[in-house]
Order: structure tokens, then C-alpha cells, then sequence
């Protein structure tokens, strides 16, 4: 069974997995240029860096980021080489995301003697996004920003505004806790944007989309100019134990569209469903990609398509 205190847990969340991917220090794991709808209202390309560090201390019993992870810290220097690795190889970008499977201002992962020559590799960045465990977000990411020439944004995960599933992840983190950080971000100019999952364990299918939609309040109530929603996915091994027990399934895509478009008429912020692995989404194989289609197209637009009809799912799905 799913143990009852936070110690217990992170023994058993361990205890779930597999084995770790053969990564480097010397390189960041993955690099990708991606479009993206910006807080301006125009469309732009964003370098997207997931550098190689080590794990966060934080169990989260969703996460599977710790796959790419090293088992020990990088060295002083690793960070400013992975990212110039990357960028020699990707076409200009407006904007850059460094995503580093943990918090960035966790001086146990990047050390703060690199910001320097990170922010010097960052010039010409019109914005700077980094991720970051609400209880880290302290005095050195005002320091960080003061380093780049571009505007910083903090991603921070919310996962969830139901407080008791939002303790059964492992996360460490109150929803005050996070409002707190937000107020933080808000009262030093630094822009934030949320993640939120779709039907997280320990969540029933039927409260999925009413808890997506509640979180998306809650999030941009605290001053999330975007929030993206993640469909909840299996292979880390915890949630595959989790399914086992009849206390995780993977959210529909319907879920993700009843919240896209909840947050999108909302009008208050950008609002984005992650499309990675979309293929563990529940959904008719006959209607799956065109489905897909439109999610991308309204992540882009954020404007509200008509919903796709399909004979085989039985109307409009």
C-alpha cells in the first residue's frame, strides 16, 4: 500500500523503479526549438535546453525526470558547457527554456558560482524560463535576474489545487506555499507559470476535469501568465504500482479538452495542454491524431476550435 508519511513514501517511491539512462555531465540530455504563443500575443520559436544534473531531492510519486538524472552533483563549469553544447546546435530563438529535471536555484544542483557565465550565454534572450520548487524560490533568483539581459520566468509546479492529493504526491508543498513563492515572483517583476496535471493519482476520473479547471483558477489567481496541462502519464514504475491498486488511470482526452478550453475562455493567460506522449492519452485510435491536431493548433492560436466528430467514438468527443 501507498505508505501514509513523506519519509515512508520516498523509500517506496524508489523502491518502484527502474533504471536510470546513461547520461553526462558534459552534455544536457535533450535540446529541442519549439513555437510557442507569447504573453505578447505573437508567436516565436523557444530554445528548450533539459540539462543533465542530478536528481531532486524531492520524491514526487508522478515524476519520472530522475531517468535522466547523474548520481551525484555536476561540477562547476558542467551547466555554462552543457548550455553552450546546446546552443551552438539550435537556430536563434526569441526565448529559452532551461529545464534541469529539478529546481534551478537548488545549490546542490547548480551551483551559484555558475550564474554568471549561465546569464553571460544568455544575452540576446528576450525572456529566460527556469523551473524552481516554490520553497527555493528565495533571494537568488532575484539575484539571477538582476544577471540577464532578458525578463525571468519561474515555472513551478502546482500539480494539483485539491489539497489532499496534493499531499499524497510527495511534494513537499502546501498550496499557501505556493502562493507565497508566486507573491514573491510578483512583488520582483519575475513572470510565473504553472504546471498543473491532469487526473493526478489519487484523483477519481470523474473529478478529473473540475479539479484541472479549479487548479487553473488557482493558478492564474496567483499570477500564472501561462499554465500548462500535463496529461498524468505511467513508466516511472510508482504509477504503474498505483494503477495496480485502482488509484491512477490515465487521464482522457477529453480531459484535456473540457480544461483547455475551460482556461482558454477564461481569458485570464496563456494556457497550454503538454502534448508529449500524447499517445498514453485515453483516446480513440480512429480520432487520436486529429484530436492532437487540434490541441496543437489552439496551444498555438488560443482560440477555441470546434470539437472533432468521429463515427467511431459516437458523436462529438
Amino acid at each position: 500500500m501507498y505508505p501514509e508519511t513523506a519519509e515512508a513514501r520516498d523509500e517506496w517511491i524508489v523502491a518502484q523503479r527502474g533504471a536510470h539512462a546513461p547520461v553526462s555531465g558534459a552534455q544536457p540530455y535533450a535540446f529541442l526549438l519549439e513555437q510557442e504563443r507569447f504573453a505578447d500575443g505573437t508567436l516565436g520559436d523557444v530554445a528548450t535546453i533539459f540539462l543533465t544534473n542530478r536528481e531532486c531531492p524531492w520524491r514526487c510519486v508522478m515524476c519520472d525526470l530522475w531517468r535522466n538524472t547523474l548520481p551525484q552533483p555536476v561540477q562547476r563549469g558542467d551547466i555554462p558547457r552543457q548550455i553552450a553544447y546546446a546552443l551552438e546546435r539550435l537556430a536563434p530563438a526569441r526565448q529559452i527554456k532551461l529545464y534541469n529535471s529539478g529546481s534551478f536555484f537548488d545549490r546542490g544542483a547548480i551551483p551559484a558560482e555558475d550564474h554568471q557565465a549561465i546569464a553571460a550565454l544568455l544575452q540576446g534572450f528576450e525572456r529566460v524560463i527556469i523551473e524552481c520548487h516554490p520553497t527555493l524560490v528565495g533571494r537568488s533568483c532575484l539575484s539571477f535576474r538582476e544577471l540577464i539581459q532578458g525578463e525571468l520566468e519561474v515555472a513551478m509546479g502546482l500539480e494539483t489545487a485539491h489539497p489532499e492529493v496534493l499531499a499524497k504526491l510527495n511534494k513537499r508543498m502546501t498550496l499557501s506555499q505556493y502562493a507565497e513563492a508566486a507573491a514573491r515572483l510578483r512583488a520582483w517583476g519575475v513572470a510565473l507559470r504553472s504546471f498543473v496535471l491532469l487526473q493526478p493519482p489519487f484523483l477519481a476520473a470523474d473529478d478529473a476535469a473540475r479539479w484541472a479547471c479549479r487548479s487553473i483558477d488557482f493558478a492564474q489567481d496567483c499570477g500564472a501568465t501561462a499554465v500548462t496541462l500535463i496529461p498524468t502519464r505511467g513508466g516511472n514504475g510508482a504509477m504503474e504500482t498505483l494503477a495496480r491498486l485502482g488509484q491512477f488511470a490515465p487521464p482522457r482526452v477529453e480531459v484535456a479538452e473540457e480544461s483547455m478550453e475551460y482556461g482558454i475562455g477564461r481569458k485570464s493567460g496563456r494556457v497550454f495542454v503538454d502534448l508529449w506522449d500524447f499517445e498514453r492519452v485515453a483516446c480513440c485510435r480512429a480520432c487520436r491524431e486529429a484530436r492532437r491536431g487540434r490541441l496543437q493548433r489552439m496551444n498555438l492560436s488560443q482560440q477555441i476550435e470546434d470539437r472533432v466528430i468521429c463515427a467511431d467514438c459516437g458523436g462529438v468527443n
